[in-house]
């Protein structure tokens, strides 16, 4: 059977979704990299949602938090390379909370280390992940939803072209 997705249906839409006015941190980049490391191949798995956040930069502007932000969606893509042999609802949801929660903790951990917003102890990284909440919540919630998008769609449609319902050839 022919390939039914190439990483390039799926960076531009998210370099594009990422451009667009969208609520804060409602974006498709960690349903990205599980889906891409559940069905890419090793190397474009962990270079596709990198490559997408990278260009997307290039217009939103470069960060000192890049490190924490690339960091944990490299994570997220190894979640993905697991889920490659554990495709479940139960697992693809349980992966997508995970990396939510990862990125969560990992990126506001950056911005208190690197930033200049918040004192540099234990309470001010605790103000940092508090005040971060609101943010957190738009993060699972366009986590699950791009990545139910991905896979769901991405298995219909595979559904359908082994049914011969759609035919590529």
């Amino acid at each position: 059977m022919k390939k039914l997705i190439s990483p390039v249906v799926i960076i531009l839409p998210a370099v594009i979704i990422r451009l667009l006015p969208h609520p804060p941190n409602m974006v498709p980049i960690a349903a990205m990299a599980l889906f891409g490391g559940a069905y890419f191949n090793k190397k474009y798995a962990l270079v596709v949602p990198i490559f997408t956040l990278f260009i997307s930069d290039l217009f939103l502007g470069l960060h000192n938090t890049i490190p924490f932000v690339y960091g944990s969606f490299l994570i997220t893509g190894v979640i993905g390379l697991w889920l490659k042999k554990h495709k479940s609802v139960k697992h693809i949801v349980a992966g997508t909370l995970l990396s939510s929660i990862l990125f969560f903790i990992i990126t506001n951990f950056g911005v208190w280390l690197v930033g200049n917003m918040y004192t540099k102890n234990f309470e001010g990284l605790m103000e940092s992940y508090i005040l971060a909440i609101p943010f957190f919540k738009n993060t699972i919630l366009g986590d699950l939803i791009y990545t139910g998008l991905f896979f769901g769609g991405y298995e219909f449609v595979l559904h359908l072209t082994q049914k011969h319902v759609i035919n590529f050839a």
